[in-house]
């Protein structure tokens, strides 16, 4: 299953619309404009919030929690590396390597791929295509690309 993320250019915080191959609206990403740290809202077409990503203020390296339902599921930290970008989620067995001159990455779970990040060049906006291997994983695995472009993001923003 393929997913297209698009961030809305012209608007306060970040919005993101994410649609299907077929071009059909499939969550609604919106983040607060006035918060501590990132918080990006994941809203169903039914405009009812799904999940919650919300940015760990205080830690070292960028660090962002998942909460479904309210409950933690997971979280994405950034690890201490020079030359390729690395994440791990902590509280699921899955691991997130990638490339940042590129912006591809992959997401595996036992090694294993699940989903594969890649930043679509010369747009408006970012735009991501993420490549999921089951669409039981989609809500994971887009909380978890949103992650990332935070920490890129943040990551651009502080050089």
């Amino acid at each position: 299953m393929q997913l297209y993320m698009k961030q809305k250019i012209w608007s306060i915080g970040d919005h993101f619309t994410v649609r299907d191959h077929q071009d059909q609206d499939r969550w609604f990403v919106q983040g607060e404009v006035f918060s501590f740290g990132k918080r990006l809202h994941i809203m169903d077409t039914n405009n009812v919030e799904r999940a919650l990503l919300w940015q760990k203020v205080w830690s070292f390296l960028p660090c962002y929690n998942i909460e479904v339902h309210g409950i933690v599921i997971g979280q994405v930290v950034k690890d201490f590396t020079f030359l390729k970008p690395h994440y791990h989620v902590e509280g699921m067995p899955l691991e997130l390597s990638g490339d940042y001159l590129s912006h591809e990455y992959s997401l595996s779970e036992n090694g294993i791929p699940i989903m594969r990040i890649s930043k679509q060049w010369f747009t408006w906006g970012d735009s991501y295509l993420l490549d999921l291997a089951d669409q039981a994983d989609e809500l994971v695995c887009l909380c978890i690309a949103l992650a990332v472009d935070c920490a890129v993001q943040t990551q651009r923003n502080s050089n």
